[in-house]
């Protein structure tokens, strides 16, 4: 029999590229790279392992010779004491009660509007589209005050539905930059052919528009989770003492002068702090990234 010497792409009897010294290179200067970001979190979590005097005594790389999760237990139930600080436990429910809904519904606004301005346009349309993108480019700071004004008048200072509008009003402005730019990718025929067999706005949506947003739904969950979560400002001006979010309990446990810094303490709250954003990008940043990718073809 004789041998198919036109083997597939990628088969087993495909050659390998033979491994330079270019490459090598490469390999070793990314190996680094990961190694020169990864050494924070390392040095986090091996120091939030270890006790005081291990800490004061032991090298700052060395792993922890007797690990203990005292201080991740003492960070979520009783880091500290005092009028605005405690565990982090609160407040980290505190942030999940604020970041869902406002994930959601901020994600959910940003997609109808993309899906009206993508394939419903209007006279306007494009001058609200700009000045919706405006919104992406104001400082925090300057809508302080009137956010401030406009809580007071619904009664919503101080709470965590004040949070989450917040969050709602000043994420719209992202998603919907997001999904019209990924919305223009999609065919017009094949919305102007749900017309025609008289479909409306909200049954081409949910038919045709809706089914194909998985990877741009994908990218606003993380991007809002990310921004909303690890919001600090719009948490401490905005939110009242039983509605602080989890980077103000963070920043006031730190801040905490108790006559001796618990570094383990610290590091295990930052952890804690941390820990749902980096889950997020585990299990979803393929997701981001192909989601990016899939609204770049045109608009």
């Amino acid at each position: 029999m004789a041998v198919d010497t036109f083997a597939p792409k990628g088969g087993p009897n495909q050659e390998r590229k033979p491994l330079t010294i270019g490459r090598v290179l490469i390999y070793i200067l990314l190996v680094l790279v990961a190694l020169y970001y990864l050494a924070p979190l390392y040095v986090m979590i091996t120091t939030s392992l270890k006790s005081l005097d291990e800490i004061r005594t032991s090298n700052l790389l060395a792993p922890p010779m007797a690990p203990t999760v005292a201080a991740w237990g003492k960070a979520w139930d009783t880091a500290c004491t005092g009028v605005d600080c405690g565990g982090l436990a609160p407040f980290f429910w505190n942030s999940l009660k604020m970041t869902i809904p406002a994930v959601l519904i901020s994600t959910l606004i940003g997609s109808l509007n993309g899906y009206v301005l993508a394939h419903w346009r209007f006279r306007g349309s494009e001058a609200l589209f700009a000045a919706l993108m405006v919104g992406c480019f104001i400082p925090f700071q300057v809508v302080i005050l009137p956010m401030a004004r406009l809580l007071g008048m619904f009664d919503l200072a101080n709470t965590t539905p004040g949070l989450i509008f917040v969050h709602i009003v000043y994420g719209i402005a992202f998603t919907t930059l997001f999904f019209r730019n990924y919305y223009v990718t999609v065919p017009e025929e094949l919305v102007k052919a749900a017309r025609i067999d008289g479909a409306g706005f909200f049954l081409t949506y949910r038919k045709i528009i809706f089914p194909l947003s998985l990877p741009i739904f994908m990218v606003c969950f993380i991007w809002q989770f990310t921004q909303i979560w690890n919001d600090f400002l719009f948490g401490v001006v905005f939110g009242g003492s039983d509605a602080k979010p989890v980077t103000v309990a963070l920043n006031n446990l730190v801040n905490t002068s108790t006559g001796v810094t618990e570094y383990n303490v610290n590091m295990a709250a930052a952890i804690i702090a941390a820990l749902p954003t980096l889950l997020v990008y585990i299990l979803a940043g393929k997701y981001f990234v192909r989601g990016l990718t899939a609204g770049a073809v045109k608009g």
